[in-house]
């Protein structure tokens, strides 16, 4: 296959770096946090995430390769197998820790929640970039979104996975904002979400309306609903301005940290290379944040430029909700670390996003 000498001229090797480097340090939180801990024989995890890795590149690299002008054709499609899968795991799932998420195929799980995200993102694109206009959309106009939305986020609560869940609707929401709503309807859908917010805690389950209250007071319950945070909150303090060294973490070796390679990775990392370390990656996030917008700027495509969007608002709402919530700022929900926690299906679909910039990115030049 005869690729176009501009594609490589333009390739975005900034952003392909800055992605590799992140992965560099999870990675190093990552064998630290499996090998260290005391709880027991984990270190085949970390093999396991470079494999994923190696499965996830590949993915970027055909999402990378792939017109991504292509996939308004097909988002419909993609929009509907994921649907599927979701609606597949909720009947034949594999049960997890009292959730069915996983669908087993032989040796592999696989997390259609996570692929999803991918999903939402694209059909949104498709949507938007055909009826966006500069007056703002209307509440007709938005319902089809909303719909495209909604149901993802009713599939994916009844694993149940609220995390996820919020994760599809923060993304919905954030290209939704970008495209642009009429006053009159926002207006509208501020009172309305108003009204009826109070009125999910009637619908949530039982551990999750314990988490939202030991978010509001952990030392209700030290031993148990708020044993995780209170643990988290410990190992963050305790790195102080440079860390206790790699390896080193006290919290993370005697088994304090609950879900230490998963939602709680952050405070490994913080508790072995301190403020400065911590700071050093919320860093190398904003850097790719922002990465993200000015490539959704430069794009002279709606449907590239909105699906910039969707991926750049997937990875900043994961950084924003997963550190917070290590921190005690949020109630624990389970949402992963972009890069950093451990996970397949993560990874892949992390990676595919990166392959969507440095595709968006790359072909620029074919509107300039």
């Amino acid at each position: 296959m005869m690729i176009d000498r501009r594609f490589v001229k333009h390739f975005d090797w900034g952003l392909l770096g800055l992605t590799f480097l992140i992965v560099f340090l999870g990675l190093l939180t990552l064998y630290s946090a499996v090998t260290s801990s005391t709880a027991g024989p984990q270190k085949i995890l970390y093999f396991k995430q470079l494999v994923w890795y190696c499965i996830g590149l590949a993915a970027m690299i055909f999402s990378l390769f792939i017109n991504y002008k292509l996939l308004d054709r097909w988002a419909p499609v993609i929009y509907a197998m994921c649907m599927f899968l979701l609606l597949y795991v909720l009947l034949f799932g594999k049960y997890v820790a009292g959730a069915q998420r996983w669908i087993m195929m032989g040796p592999v799980s696989i997390q259609p929640s996570e692929l999803a995200k991918i999903a939402v993102i694209i059909i949104l694109a498709r949507y938007y970039s055909k009826h966006a206009n500069i007056g703002g959309l209307n509440l007709r106009e938005l319902f089809t979104p909303f719909l495209l939305a909604i149901i993802p986020f009713i599939l994916i609560v009844k694993q149940p996975d609220l995390g996820t869940g919020m994760i599809v609707l923060l993304i919905a929401g954030s290209m939704t904002v970008f495209v642009k709503i009429e006053r009159r309807s926002l207006l509208c859908i501020i009172t309305s979400c108003t009204i009826t917010v109070p009125l999910v805690w009637f619908f949530l389950k039982g551990y999750q309306k314990r988490r939202i209250l030991t978010f509001l007071d952990p030392d209700r319950d030290p031993l148990g609903a708020g044993y995780h945070v209170i643990q988290s909150k410990i190992a963050i303090g305790s790195g102080m301005i440079s860390g206790k060294g790699f390896l080193k973490g006290t919290q993370n070796a005697l088994a304090f940290l609950p879900e230490q390679h998963t939602d709680f990775i952050f405070s490994v990392l913080a508790e072995e290379w301190g403020f400065l370390g911590a700071f050093i990656l919320l860093c190398l996030f904003l850097i790719f944040i922002i990465w993200g917008l000015n490539i959704a700027y430069r794009c002279r495509e709606p449907f590239g430029t909105i699906i910039a969007v969707g991926v750049t608002a997937m990875i900043f709402w994961q950084v924003f909700i997963n550190i917070a919530m290590t921190m005690g700022l949020m109630p624990i929900v389970g949402v992963t670390l972009p890069f950093i926690s451990y996970g397949g299906s993560s990874v892949i679909t992390t990676m595919i996003c990166v392959g969507l910039l440095l595709n968006i990115s790359m072909r620029r030049f074919l509107a300039e």
